[in-house]
């Protein structure tokens, strides 16, 4: 058997550090056996994915040394790569569930389903929700269909025995099926859920073996399912254990950056990013800190794998950088590596805008654009006093900025532009006023070059690490302090809408 594994992130952000996690442990083990290893783009949120994300997601796994036999830029025999380009595929295989009686069309509205879930919580119910629409007959739904009344598409699920999840990594796990509820399959909108596209995919493109992270094995049952409605051979499960924050909380870029561009940006290694993702779940034979990908390829076993809740310790993380540098960099290397970071020609295409129309001469670019280049501002409190604000309104500018940048679904200029924009309108503030904490968190000093433009080319990550510096700088917000201000702020915004 040639085994083929797969990585399949939401093109729906800045790419994440999990996705490079989970991609180089189904590289490493497609590759240790001469098999080969996909790269398959899940972009049926239509709302927010994005071309762009798409774009960033394969600059980040090529600079990180991870390369794809298969794939949308590439192509490949069991193509297409995206999601978006196979609905057609995902729509015969669900009417196949429908026809044979594994699936049914449900009714429900999302008041409906909002009031059915109320109900289950108060009844103290601890099984699944079931649909009161599995049990109708075929005529009826076909005629409710006929008469254009939406619907999605959901799986039955049995309600009694339970369901054996054979994990390669954790042996046998056990999930009753009255714990399962019945997914929906193909949203109204014709578009797939992840738990079709997933299963359909997975089988079409030849997957012998599905390493993710832990969080799917509650998924496992409805995926085993579904293979066994189509009557398909399953793939070999591993779930890896998850990134954790110091707190042992899922990784999160509330309390983390997450970025695989933020880590470049902040000048890591792609080669020590690398290994120290590699060092969260497994470990070398003689247990050295320190090895390549190549090295990790040749020694790569699963038995190796640990399945403890592995802390994303970024102090870990720059010792092992730092190690890197002075080990494996002669100063040739060392020259080009800094070069190709900070100075290389399309970065420095990109800065000229900003900086043409202030330029006398060639050493004033250090200080203008020092803080490019630069990782946390070196703030204090007494940096971070403004004329007209107290401290607590500076606090919950940062804290509203966060939450408003973080849900852009664009990074551009003029999205950062008109988000910061209208908050400071919905704060009644004047924008001047509102600002003024902006530049010293962005930039550590009260002007800089064009302060959107600045952001946008500082990348989302960083700009949101930069903005919760200063936040903790001041004081870190608590948590009921949090709840209490996302309260408030959930309200202002709705009261703009």
């Amino acid at each position: 058997m040639t085994i083929r594994t797969r990585v399949a992130p939401s093109p729906t952000g800045d790419p994440h550090v999990g996705t490079a996690y989970v991609a180089l442990f189904n590289y490493c083990l497609a590759k240790k056996n001469g098999g080969q290893f996909i790269l398959r783009i899940e972009d049926t949120d239509r709302a927010r994915s994005t071309k762009a994300s798409e774009q960033m997601i394969i600059d980040a796994l090529r600079w990180l040394g991870i390369e794809w036999d298969e794939g949308p830029d590439c192509g490949g025999p069991a193509g297409p790569y995206r999601q978006s380009e196979r609905g057609d595929i995902y729509a015969k295989y669900a009417a196949e569930l429908l026809e044979n009686g594994h699936a049914f069309r449900c009714f429900l509205t999302n008041e409906q389903l909002a009031q059915l879930r109320k109900e289950h919580q108060a009844a103290g119910a601890t099984g699944a929700l079931d649909s009161p629409y599995a049990s109708m007959s075929r005529e009826e739904s076909d005629s409710l269909a006929e008469s254009g009344t939406p619907f999605v598409i959901r799986m039955r699920v049995p309600r009694e025995g339970v369901c054996t999840v054979n994990d390669e990594l954790r042996g046998e796990i056990e999930i009753a099926w009255d714990q399962v509820d019945m997914q929906v399959l193909l949203k109204s909108d014709g578009m797939p859920t992840y738990h079709l596209a997933n299963v359909v995919d997975d089988h079409l493109m030849g997957i012998t073996h599905v390493m993710r992270g832990e969080e799917w094995i509650s998924s496992a049952p409805k995926h085993l399912l579904l293979y066994q409605y189509f009557g398909w051979e399953p793939p070999v499960l591993c779930h890896l254990p998850l990134l954790r924050n110091a707190d042992r909380s899922k990784l999160s870029k509330r309390k983390n950056p997450t970025s695989i561009m933020y880590y470049q940006r902040m000048g890591y290694l792609p080669e020590a990013l690398l290994n120290y993702l590699g060092r969260m779940a497994w470990s070398m034979p003689d247990e050295s800190e320190m090895f390549s990908l190549d090295t990790m390829l040749e020694h790569f076993d699963l038995k190796r794998i640990s399945l403890g809740g592995p802390i994303f310790d970024t102090t870990k993380l720059d010792w092992l950088n730092g190690t890197w540098i002075r080990e494996e960099l002669d100063d040739d290397a060392f020259a080009d590596s800094v070069a190709e970071w900070a100075l290389n020609r399309e970065n420095l295409k990109r800065l000229i805008p900003l900086v043409r129309p202030r330029v006398n001469k060639w050493s004033e670019l250090a200080p203008m654009l020092g803080f490019f280049l630069d990782g946390l501002m070196p703030l204090t409190p007494e940096k971070l006093q403004f004329k007209g604000l107290e401290d607590g309104d500076v606090r919950k500018i940062y804290a509203y900025s966060l939450w408003t940048l973080d849900a852009l679904p664009s990074w551009d200029s003029d999205s950062i532009q008109a988000a910061l924009r209208g908050l400071a309108t919905t704060m009644d503030l004047k924008l001047r006023v509102f600002l003024a904490p902006f530049f010293m968190a962005i930039a550590g000093k009260s002007s800089s070059t064009p302060l959107f433009n600045t952001m946008a080319l500082l990348g989302k990550d960083m700009c949101r690490a930069r903005l919760r510096h200063a936040l903790d700088t001041l004081k870190p917000m608590s948590g009921k302090e949090q709840g209490r201000w996302r309260k408030e702020y959930d309200a202002l915004m709705a009261s703009c809408d």
